[in-house]
């Protein structure tokens, strides 16, 4: 039998690039904490902040919609504030702490996008984000985003000070290495739990939590030594 966990060893799970109803209701089946909607025109899993406000209304209480935004202007991203009022902010393009502090007006919970690359320093990098919920990492690639790339895990260094989130080409395959070496506060997944760009895959997302919740009972067991 799987180990029991405790609250603070689970490691949550967003889901990210939704673009459609039962998309939304499969990933809440499958556990996911968080789900994501990206609000950048760029990405081939974007929808208008309409969309995306009519998807979050589907979230039942203590799942999180998380708005994804690349170099948002402020009247954007106020815009999202107020059609989804619990919103979780992701920055994901070049935006420096001051800006980041000014979009969420000193209130709105933040998390920052890291691209990670050999000589990327993680632990300045979070350093300089002291108001950040988290950090989330993913792969380094031309443009934004990670590309549905895995990074070099090894580049995570030990005393990270904002919570960990670990994103970049994991899938129910990767998930579970993913989880106990990084051991991240949480993970993110998008293309690899997709049939095409966009459209998720119900069987994919329930395998990858799953995964997520199979790690957590071997760090759990790991941790007690046995």
């Amino acid at each position: 039998m799987p180990a029991t966990l405790s609250r603070a060893a689970r490691t949550r799970i967003k889901i990210c690039g939704l673009t459609r109803e039962a998309d939304v209701d499969a990933a809440v089946e499958a556990g996911a904490d968080a789900i994501g909607f990206v609000l950048w025109a760029g990405s081939a899993r974007h929808v208008t902040l309409a969309r995306a406000a009519e998807l979050a209304r589907r979230l039942p209480p203590f799942v999180m919609p998380v708005g994804l935004f690349v170099n948002a202007t402020q009247p954007e991203i106020d815009a999202a504030c107020t059609a989804i009022p619990n919103l979780l902010l992701q920055f994901h393009g070049d935006e420096t702490p001051a800006q980041c502090d000014a979009a969420s007006t000193g209130r709105r919970p933040y998390m920052r996008a890291a691209r990670m690359k050999p000589g990327f320093d993680l632990l300045d990098f979070a350093q300089s984000y002291p108001n950040a919920q988290a950090i989330l990492l993913d792969a380094h690639v031309d443009g934004y985003g990670g590309g549905g790339k895995v990074f070099d895990w090894s580049l995570v260094p030990s005393g990270v000070p904002r919570p960990v989130v670990l994103s970049g080409g994991l899938s129910p395959a990767n998930v579970i290495d993913g989880v106990l070496r990084v051991r991240p506060w949480a993970v993110d997944v998008s293309s690899g739990v997709e049939v095409g760009k966009g459209l998720k895959d119900p069987e994919l997302m329930r395998r990858f939590c799953e995964a997520v919740r199979e790690a957590d009972a071997r760090r759990a067991d790991a941790d007690r030594g046995e």
